[in-house]
């Protein structure tokens, strides 16, 4: 988000919040979130790219929601009537094609309008075919989560990326050898992945509140949050959404404060750290171990403020709009462990991972025959958790090499708490309390956490090595 997307929402937040009207305040947020969708979206060498992809977005969205919700006191005229609102919205988007230079609200020129109304009714009528599976089987549920999993893993693989932009291209008329995988910069949906994934699994365990259309589409694709998270679950979303409360002077200070935090974060100290923060670049040129440490925590401190920072932001226009969404960070470079660190550092992400596959993982592990050791299923659901959330972020090597990492963490330490445990008395617990003890914890959590971001911020595994080894002098 730029420093007009977040004036503008901020606005938007509190102008909607100011209606003590339930309905129009629902209505209000629906239609920001599904123009900040085709806003946020960047541009992309494709021709209409930016206007299909936020499309293919909603899109599933609806489509989940008819696979997944009940029949109860919404009406079926209200989910019509919503699902039209979509559609003019959307057609409101393409026909700014018409209007003068930097009128659009896509980046570029939007499609024709009879394309777009054509893939509306296309979108419309796949919407019934679900509906008609939905009646006679869990099928619709297992392909939409299909069709999900297969469309992340293709924006976040560069050679996938590449060959669908090259395929996109031959459609659109424009040459295949030009494609790139940054063709593919869909903004936002790894988070709608996740909320779409979530309902998906909630559904089929029970667990999933009853939603009517416009509640679900505002859920997944909630504007302050739709860049840079927090991911939220539905269960606590709507409570908040169906709450019509005008805010508070104080309520508006406490968002406005929390903005301004994060917009300090971001743009005045994570912005200035990029300058000197370990890259592909530097990390050639630098050859002094010294410097490539001050490096590195440049990029420490950097990641982490421009991280917080988005979800201070997400989370201050969120109080505006009269939500409270939950909190991504707890201060993370304090903690005294690498799982502290976890529990405490993209909070939102690692509940949902250990909520729908360590957690699941585990219990299938435990309850399999020949049965594992205890120490074997904790050492394969930490590493594969830790291997997703590597690859959630970009299916590469290093992607790959940073969840390992964190994986043997996570698994070292819990073999070494277990050995604590059961030899208390090798170590009194003076000891154990003490400030130098702690404070040596936090130190070395720190390290582990900050040698780590050599996997994450450089692309390669041959440079990669080559930093770590320059790091302690080899």
């Amino acid at each position: 988000m730029s420093l007009v997307h977040i004036t503008v929402f901020g606005l938007v937040a509190a102008l909607i919040s100011a209606s003590r009207n339930s309905r129009r305040r629902g209505w209000g947020l629906l239609a920001g979130s599904v123009l900040a969708v085709y806003w946020l979206q960047p541009a992309t060498p494709v021709r209409h790219f930016d206007f299909w992809l936020p499309t293919i977005a909603l899109a599933l969205t609806i489509f989940v929601w008819v696979a997944t919700h009940r029949k109860t006191s919404f009406s079926v005229r209200a989910e019509i009537l919503t699902a039209l609102v979509i559609a003019v919205l959307v057609l409101a988007v393409g026909f700014t094609r018409y209007l003068t230079i930097g009128w659009h609200l896509t980046q570029t020129r939007p499609p024709n309008a009879l394309s777009i109304l054509v893939a509306l009714i296309g979108l419309g009528l796949i919407s019934f075919l679900l509906l008609w599976i939905r009646r006679k089987s869990q099928l619709g549920l297992w392909l939409l989560a299909s069709i999900i999993l297969g469309l992340f893993i293709i924006t976040k693989s560069d050679p996938l990326a590449t060959w669908v932009s090259s395929v996109a291209r031959v459609w659109s008329g424009q040459l295949p050898e030009l494609a790139s995988s940054a063709d593919m910069s869909w903004l936002g949906f790894s988070y709608i992945a996740l909320r779409l994934l979530h309902t998906l699994r909630d559904q089929t365990t029970g667990r999933l509140p009853a939603l009517s259309l416009r509640e679900y589409v505002t859920f997944v694709i909630f504007f302050p949050a739709l860049t840079a998270g927090p991911i939220d679950r539905a269960e606590r979303f709507v409570r908040d959404l169906r709450v019509a409360r005008r805010i508070t002077a104080i309520q508006a200070v406490e968002g406005v404060t929390r903005i301004i935090l994060g917009l300090f974060k971001k743009f005045v100290l994570a912005d200035s750290l990029a300058m000197i923060a370990l890259n592909a670049t530097n990390a050639l040129q630098v050859k002094s171990s010294l410097w490539l440490w001050v490096l590195l925590y440049a990029y420490a401190a950097q990641i982490y403020l421009d991280f917080s920072g988005y979800t201070d932001v997400a989370v201050g226009i969120g109080r505006l709009a009269g939500f409270k969404l939950p909190e991504n960070f707890d201060r993370p470079y304090l903690k005294p462990n690498i799982v502290a660190f976890w529990n405490s550092w993209h909070i939102t992400m690692a509940k949902w991972f250990r909520a729908y596959h360590f957690n699941p993982l585990t219990r299938f592990l435990l309850r399999r025959k020949p049965k594992l050791l205890p120490w074997m299923v904790i050492f394969l659901a930490q590493i594969s958790t830790m291997v997703l959330i590597g690859l959630w972020h970009g299916i590469t090597w290093n992607f790959l090499a940073w969840g390992i990492w964190h994986g043997m963490g996570l698994f070292i330490h819990n073999r070494w708490a277990a050995f604590l445990k059961a030899h208390s008395h090798l170590l009194p617990p003076s000891l154990r309390s003490s400030r130098a003890v702690k404070a040596a914890s936090v130190l070395l959590t720190f390290h582990f956490v900050t040698v780590g971001w050599v996997w994450f911020a450089l692309p390669e595994i041959s440079l990669s090595m080559n930093v770590l080894g320059r790091l302690f002098g080899m």
